[in-house]
């Protein structure tokens, strides 16, 4: 927290450079009377020359507010979005805003293409700010928002030195606890199926599965990779079953992929939990749907909704020199598959 964004000249610099005011600058950026010509043309030459973009929290100050907030999903993969995550967050994110007075717009971002459409709707004043899920590493979204001062919040991180705003879970130690809670249960051959690991969230539940075995005497590390999705979860819980006959329990990365883990579990005829204990991560309705009911690392979906709306509308308020990280707890669901 604390730092300064990289790349993002102030309304003073440009004042400073065209040797104005602040005031005239901004009279100039929002198109305001009483500007003689050629001062608005060397702050215009001003802006290009420092690669300046209007900030929309410092257009909100002169009533020009868009009174709405783009939610961005940047998830290549179509399958994902019949996912129970992402309705969770759309309405977690709509409570969230429910008193706010802004409209919520759903936007999908795919492509450069569609990112550089988006960038520029954006930055036509279109929004005020703007919320992104489902971020891979090394996707450029957040850096164009944030080099065009754009008011942005990430669902989860690209990496440990994200500096874009984020709210995050606490995804290692989620899984370090589901992991110590297989072994407290007798567990030693404990697998787990991530999820796809260009993402730090997939990173971090596996980071938290070693973790939790680093220190176990003779423990192996036995991984599978997955998507989130069902079919995945059956995927890997079939490729390590033939890899690893002698697996007792399994840390899926998600609710939906330990749900098809328990598919696979049953059609090569093992029981859980009593041949092979399965723990999810998310605790969503899914989870205590499933036969058995699934224990499962619980995210707290309300409360990062509310997190990332707070930490947008502080940032439109205020226009943003620092970004803030909030990383919520975890907490683990014991039910009857572990």
């Amino acid at each position: 927290m604390g730092r300064r964004r990289p790349g993002t000249p102030t309304l003073e610099e440009v004042a400073a450079h065209a040797g104005v005011g602040r005031g005239t600058v901004s009279r100039v950026v929002n198109n305001a009377a009483g500007v003689k010509e050629s001062t608005r043309r060397a702050v215009q030459r001003a802006i290009e020359e420092l690669g300046y973009v209007p900030n929309l929290a410092a257009r909100s100050l002169a009533g020009r507010r868009a009174d709405a907030v783009a939610l961005v999903m940047t998830e290549p993969d179509w399958r994902l979005f019949a996912e129970p995550f992402f309705s969770e967050i759309v309405r977690s994110l709509g409570d969230a805003l429910a008193d706010t007075g802004l409209q919520l717009l759903l936007t999908l971002v795919r492509s450069d293409a569609e990112r550089r459409r988006f960038l520029e709707y954006a930055r036509g004043g279109r929004v005020d700010g703007v919320l992104l899920m489902s971020v891979h590493g090394g996707d450029p979204l957040p850096d164009m928002l944030a080099e065009a001062r754009l008011p942005t919040v990430l669902l989860g991180r690209r990496s440990g030195d994200e500096y874009v705003s984020y709210v995050d879970a606490d995804n290692v130690g989620g899984a370090r606890d589901a992991v110590a809670h297989l072994l407290a249960r007798g567990r030693r051959a404990i697998a787990t199926i991530t999820g796809p690991l260009d993402m730090y969230v997939a990173q971090c539940r596996l980071r938290g599965y070693r973790e939790a075995l680093a220190g176990v005497e003779g423990e192996r590390l036995r991984v599978a990779e997955g998507d989130f999705t069902a079919e995945s979860g059956r995927r890997a819980m079939t490729e390590l079953l033939a890899r690893h006959p002698e697996i007792d329990g399994v840390l899926a990365a998600s609710d939906t992929t330990a749900a098809g883990a328990l598919e696979a579990l049953r059609a090569a005829g093992r029981r859980v939990p009593e041949d092979v204990a399965v723990i999810g991560f998310d605790d969503f309705p899914l989870a205590q749907r499933t036969e058995p009911p699934l224990t499962t690392v619980r995210q707290p979906l309300e409360e990062i909704g509310r997190a990332m709306v707070r930490l947008l509308l502080e940032e439109i308020r205020e226009p943003a020199v620092a970004w803030r990280h909030v990383i919520l707890r975890t907490e683990l669901v014991v039910r009857e598959s572990a």
